[in-house]
Formats: C-alpha cells, sequence, structure tokens
C-alpha cells in the first residue's frame, strides 16, 4: 500500500508539474518507462501493480488518503447528514477527461458501480448502499441503508482495486469484457 500511496503522490506532483508547464507550452509529451510489458488496462479488472500505476496516470479518484491516512478530497468534497446516512458529493470545477469532456456525476455514479462489483471492500459496502442518484452534473448522492463510515475509506483506498472514476461510457463496460 505505501508503494501505490507514495507513486500517487508523484503521479498528482508531475500532474502539477504538467499544469504549470502547460501555460508557457502547448503541447507536451509525459515519457514513462514501465517496469513490465502492460498486459491490462481496465484496472478494475485487473489487480497488476502494473495496472494500478497506469490508471494511476489516466483516471483520478474521488478521494484520497494523505499521509496520515485521514480521507481528503480529491475529485470531490463531500458532505454527510445528520443522521450519517447519506453522502453528498460535489465535484470540482472543470475537471475534464482526456477528450475535453467535463467529468460529470453520472461518470462517478457509473464508476462506482462497476467497482462495487468487483473489489473487496466495495462488495461489503454495496449491499448498504439503498440508492445513488445524480443531483446535478457536478453532484451525487449516496444514501446508506444504515450510517456507518467505511465509505469514504473505500472510496480513497489506494490498495487492490482502487474506485478510479472513468467516463461513463468506459463505466458502463460489462467487468467481463
Amino acid at each position: 500500500m505505501h508503494f501505490l500511496t507514495s507513486l500517487l503522490r508523484l503521479v498528482r506532483v508531475l500532474a502539477l508539474c504538467g499544469s504549470l508547464g502547460a501555460v508557457s507550452a502547448a503541447a507536451q509529451t509525459v515519457t514513462a518507462v514501465m517496469s513490465s510489458g502492460l498486459r491490462a488496462l481496465d484496472p478494475i479488472v485487473s489487480t497488476a501493480v502494473i495496472t494500478s500505476i497506469h490508471a494511476l496516470m489516466v483516471y483520478d479518484l474521488l478521494l484520497a488518503q494523505d499521509e496520515s491516512g485521514k480521507v481528503q478530497p480529491q475529485m470531490a468534497s463531500w458532505k454527510v447528514s445528520a443522521d450519517g446516512k447519506t453522502y453528498t458529493f460535489t465535484l470540482r470545477d472543470g475537471l475534464k477527461w482526456h477528450d475535453g469532456t467535463p467529468v460529470t456525476a453520472e461518470d462517478c455514479i457509473a464508476s462506482i458501480r462497476r467497482w462495487g462489483q468487483a473489489d473487496t471492500m466495495a462488495q461489503v459496502i454495496m449491499p448498504m448502499v439503498a440508492s445513488m442518484h445524480e443531483v446535478d452534473t457536478k453532484t451525487f448522492t449516496v444514501e446508506m441503508s444504515r450510517p456507518n463510515d467505511l465509505l469514504l475509506e473505500a472510496l480513497a483506498k489506494t490498495s487492490a482495486r482502487p474506485a478510479f472514476m472513468m467516463p461513463k461510457r468506459l463505466a458502463e463496460t460489462p467487468i467481463n469484457q
């Protein structure tokens, strides 16, 4: 876990450096030399470290953990209802996919549903999810059948199968394809 957490930090730093440099350069090329061949592109299907490393360079997480393991906003901030059952996530302004289309609440819901089919921790949590729905293009809710704090921890984890957000069209790909 420490390796992937450190790698995630490195990818974020490189992304920040790239975004700062983008002001002065129209196009940039990032060259990554991987430790082995990339045999699977889907980070929900494969738990191979090389696939996770690739996914960290392509996708992002709603939440992340800081150096002390505390859950922090990444793509989204959140609020929890007074009864502890409803989580409302709001996406940061300006989030876009590689093709320039905006990241939407629908994308995130579809990504969470797909992740929920494969990840062990998600398979514990998903039966407790009463509903997920889009409030608007940047906001969605996850309503739990009972209060718990597992949802945030699961969405922020970087081990095994992180809850990578991806465009809805990719997230709706059946898990066996």
